[in-house]
């Protein structure tokens, strides 16, 4: 264990052997650090957090301190992040609250840039990136290899899908399909996140059928659940479709984020 003699460390945090504490860090009594977890300096570590294997915090992090929510009232919710994180500068993270679970919950291998911050009662999954200044309110929840731009923000409790991708400078009121891409002020659908399904070995031939069904599902006639319902149908034996078949008969609190209508 390395700890710098000007970090604070409160009686009862849980610190593994193998984890370095840089210089002004504050560790609250309740913390939990594992193996070769790295805070460079000064930063705060707060409430019932735990911090997984090989994360790696940068300098004014804040991990851990109350919500920022109006009726959180002191109780002992958690923060749990995962594996192999690299948090950057200036991030923050919150608890959960009682009426959400009472725990935020950051999967393994995300990356979050500088100023991004994660909401109280949050779920984020793995290999998500949050680019400088993203947010996300409370209740949200993050797919896998999502990516969220930069200056983008997320209303409380929009669901996100795996491997879509927000662009930077979007108001995200919507749920986002998975695979989708959105953009604008106001965000709104405008196709899938082709480049980022390619990098991740997704072959033309899944592309197509992706492509196809999403024409379908957002272009085609009737009602959008009897569209659902349809492409359902149409490609029973394709994954990658009915994970957004599956996405989109979930729809509760927001509806669907959308193509713009055409003049």
């Amino acid at each position: 264990m390395t700890i710098h003699p000007t970090a604070i460390i409160e009686s009862g945090a849980q610190i593994s052997e193998s984890a370095t504490i840089g210089p002004y860090c504050v560790i609250g009594p309740h913390v939990v650090i594992g193996d070769h977890v790295e805070l460079k300096s000064h930063v705060a570590v707060d409430g019932r957090t735990t911090i997984g294997e090989g994360t790696i915090v940068y300098p004014f992090a804040s991990l851990g301190a109350a919500p920022q929510d109006l009726k959180y009232a002191g109780e002992p919710s958690e923060l749990i992040i995962g594996k192999k994180n690299t948090i950057r500068e200036h991030v923050t993270m919150n608890p959960g609250t009682k009426d959400g679970g009472m725990k935020t919950v950051v999967g393994d291998n995300g990356l979050f840039m500088m100023a991004s911050h994660v909401a109280h009662d949050c779920v984020v999954g793995n290999n998500v990136i949050m680019a400088n200044n993203a947010t996300i309110a409370g209740h949200v929840t993050v797919g896998d290899f999502a990516i969220i731009g930069g200056l983008s923000a997320v209303h409380q409790f929009i669901r996100i899908g795996d491997h879509a991708i927000i662009g930077g400078m979007s108001g995200v009121e919507s749920d986002v399909i998975p695979y989708g891409r959105v953009k604008g002020e106001r965000a709104h659908l405008a196709g899938l996140n082709l480049i980022g399904l390619e990098r991740r070995g997704f072959s033309k031939d899944d592309l197509k059928t992706l492509q196809k069904a999403f024409g379908k599902l957002f272009g085609g006639e009737g009602t959008l659940d009897e569209r659902i319902e349809a492409v359902a149908a149409e490609y029973d034996n394709q994954e990658a479709v009915q994970s957004i078949i599956e996405f989109a008969r979930k729809k509760d609190k927001f509806p669907l984020c959308q193509p713009p209508k055409k003049a």
